[in-house]
């Protein structure tokens, strides 16, 4: 039977395709039908949409991600880049790591749990197609205002499933961030970062290339969980009430286990020409992106996948978003010992398919061909929209609003009670509640983990090398100035790498923002991709990939504008990290780099003022380089005891956290003709604060001074006055501190 007399040419002027129940617009519909020269039939139609949807086809996104290949640098350590899966760096000595960040925002606040666990299987899948075996996770949320009943609800939840699908996989969550505004209300974020680790000769991609290769199925059986799940979630602005239950998807993290290890001895046998995960758009997403990256086209006889629901319609079975499935290529010669293996894990494998030299993917259910498209048109060749732009008129305010006139307090007392009330603050706040809920060292290699300034893990057993990796963001910046708010979460991940002692190599990122169909969020969006390219430029950091998340936010309010930003570096030797802890008695403290009076935006105003306003601190891209190198170069040499950097609360918040995490004291003194409030509480970028034991003093200060790296001594550690104490101004002891700052979260929470 000809595809022009299936079931959809069969029906009535009165049963037309319910293209926008789908979410198509009239337009796109009208290009599907003369991409196709025809009207498409029911399973075509559901397959458009869901490639189209703004999750998969990033049709408002495309023109302005271009700038990350254009000016992003593509350095000699960049293996792959943005297009596949994942990105793959090189980390020396024959080793390449692959990392990348996802979100699952909307199904998270769906169903939090499942929404939340389904985020982390499916970032680790993607790390898993590269060839690599999954080394570690890590995510960045964001929720409502911490005493509101909704994220009271959510919280818990997506905190669950991050820890119970990781911990089951057996890996380690070696660091994130957790912060709250009430913009997330109703609407929170859960991006998801996975790290894989292989040799460099052994990297897998996407393809489904050679004649009479066969098509295999392998993983979980399919289901009628998560139909139009990511596709559509991602792809539409919340209601107030809005509720869309069966869409998420259903995690079982025992079964992902056993397909990893399928997966690496499948790939240890070499027994695939490439290979795909199901995750967004289901078999729809697989089998055109396979097949548009292959050399040919595809033949797939649908009735032969595996289903939990014999009643499942073709339409499900290409939509749904089943979980821990695989699709894989395999030459006829390999697929016995494919099925083998399979066999040995438990794990259910299907020829479902071949492939063909057609250049068409073509569908059959029960000997009727329900789906003859070119490839390439649903899985890359969507439509492509330039969203209108316009700077929001607020915007100007936030700049004259600039919080000025807030009564900073004095000296003594009002100092010491406003570092309380911010260390306190939960954004500042110890997140422990959060991460002992998690496995951090879990296969043994895990060198730091939270709550450092990075994760760092070794890349085997049988070596000294390790990568490091932070994610970091700040959308009250971003609101303030989206171009600026982007570059800051970029320099603040590109510093914490550093002060670990690894070096920067690559970024991934995930952008959080409202409606594109927002003239306002585009301009916000606009802005931050620009931002953030830009700096990479400078830098000289290659962007891997990442991810956008659109339609952030419940009717007509968006969430912050939030660009997560991911960098890893790699260490020769993780036996010469630093941590962010003071450690011995009489370490000098330093702090590098320059003060400004810079509160825009900032955790003071945030913690004691409920104010949002101002400019976003300046960002001195070169200073960063500078700083990252000499703290590289000190760790290296054994010049430091510890690193933290200066981000959010300033240098009074790096102060509590490294003393409370080393146990130790320290004696401070404010630097002549420097203001001790904004000494304190500035948020400048570019700074670090140091440990030095006495033998390197010399030797590290003249490091800076050749450098060039402003370097100004504010004290010592001190171990037998558990206290930190700001000289002439007030003193707070450990125990008080320890009480404030662990508090918050255990008691809403706990």
């Amino acid at each position: 039977m000809s595809v022009d007399t299936v079931k959809a040419a069969k029906k009535s002027p009165k049963q037309e395709q319910p293209y926008t129940e789908l979410g198509l617009k009239d337009d796109e519909y009208a290009r599907i039908r003369e991409l196709l020269g025809r009207r498409p039939t029911s399973s075509e139609l559901t397959m458009y949409s869901v490639m189209w949807s703004e999750h998969c086809s990033y049709k408002s996104s495309k023109i302005h991600l271009r700038q990350f290949a254009e000016k992003a640098p593509q350095t000699d350590a960049l293996l792959v880049g943005i297009g596949e899966n994942a990105g793959v760096v090189d980390a020396g000595d024959g080793w390449a790591v692959t990392f990348k960040i996802e979100s699952h925002n909307h199904p998270s606040f769906v169903e939090p749990y499942q929404g939340a666990a389904t985020g982390v299987g499916g970032i680790v899948r993607d790390i898993l197609t590269m060839g690599a075996r999954p080394v570690a996770v890590m995510d960045s949320l964001r929720f409502g205002r911490v005493d509101a009943p909704d994220t009271a609800r959510v919280l818990p939840g997506v905190v669950a499933g991050i820890g119970g699908y990781g911990n089951c996989l057996g890996l380690p969550n070696i660091g994130g961030e957790v912060s709250f505004d009430e913009s997330y209300v109703g609407n929170p974020l859960v991006n998801a970062l996975c790290i894989g680790v292989m040799r460099k000769d052994a990297i897998k991609l996407a393809t489904a290339k050679g004649k009479g290769n066969k098509v295999i199925l392998f993983g979980a059986k399919t289901g009628r969980d998560g139909i139009g799940g990511v596709s559509v979630l991602a792809s539409a602005t919340f209601q107030d009430g809005d509720a869309k239950r069966p869409s998420v998807q259903v995690g079982d993290p025992f079964a992902e286990k056993v397909l990893i290890e399928c997966c690496q001895e499948i790939f240890a046998a070499d027994l695939i020409v490439g290979i795909q995960d199901l995750g967004g758009a289901g078999l729809s997403c697989a089998t055109t992106e396979l097949a548009s990256a292959g050399d040919g086209g595809m033949r797939i006889e649908l009735d032969r996948v595996p289903l939990r629901e014999a009643s499942m319609s073709p339409e499900e079975v290409l939509a749904s978003e089943s979980q821990e499935r695989m699709c894989a290529i395999v030459e006829p010669a390999k697929v016995d010992d494919f099925l083998t293996i399979c066999r040995k894990w438990d794990v259910l494998a299907t020829v479902i398919g071949e492939v063909t030299s057609t250049g068409r993917l073509q569908v059959v259910w029960h000997g009727e061909l329900i789906v003859d498209v070119p490839p390439r048109t649903v899985a890359h060749e969507g439509p492509v929209y330039e969203r209108p732009i316009e700077k929001p008129p607020e915007q100007e305010a936030y700049a004259r609003h600039d919080g000025s006139k807030l009564r900073r307090p004095g000296k003594g007392d009002e100092l010491r009670a406003a570092l309380l009330k911010v260390v306190a603050s939960p954004n500042v706040a110890d997140k422990s509640w959060v991460t002992d809920q998690y496995d951090r060292y879990v296969l043994g290699n895990t060198v730091l983990a939270q709550p450092e300034n990075a994760g760092m893990v070794r890349l085997s057993s049988d070596t000294t090398r390790g990568v490091a990796i932070s994610v970091d963001g700040n959308g009250r910046y971003s609101l303030l100035d989206p171009y600026t708010g982007a570059q800051l979460a970029l320099a603040e991940a590109y510093r914490n790498v550093a002060s670990t002692g690894a070096r920067p190599l690559a970024v991934t990122n995930c952008l959080n923002f409202g409606s594109p169909e927002d003239p306002g969020v585009m301009w916000q969006f606009r802005e931050a991709v620009r931002g953030l390219a830009d700096a990479c430029q400078t830098l000289g950091v290659p962007v891997t990939g990442g991810n956008v998340s659109f339609y952030n936010q419940t009717g007509h309010t968006p969430i912050l504008p939030t660009p997560i930003v991911g960098v890893l570096g790699v260490i020769d030797d993780v036996t010469r990290r630093v941590t962010h802890a003071f450690r011995s008695d009489g370490a000098q403290i330093y702090l590098l780099g320059d003060t400004r009076d810079e509160l825009g935006g900032s955790e003071w105003m945030e913690a004691v003022h409920n104010f949002l306003g101002g400019r976003p601190p300046a960002v001195d891209l070169d200073r960063e380089r500078l700083l990252a190198d000499v703290m590289i170069e000190a760790a290296r040499e054994g010049l430091i005891e510890s690193a933290h950097d200066l981000s959010d609360a300033g240098l009074a918040a790096a102060l509590v956290e490294s003393c409370l995490h080393g146990g130790l004291g320290a004696h401070i003194t404010v630097p002549e003709r420097a203001d001790p409030f904004v000494f304190l509480f500035s948020e400048s970028a570019g700074r670090a604060i140091v440990s030095v034991p006495r033998r390197t003093d010399d030797s590290f200060t003249d490091r800076c001074a050749q450098r060039g790296l402003p370097c100004t001594r504010i004290g010592v550690v001190d171990v037998l006055s558990p206290a930190l104490e700001v000289a002439g101004q007030f003193d707070v002891p450990l125990t008080e501190l320890r009480g404030a700052w662990s508090a918050p979260l255990r008691t809403l929470f706990g």
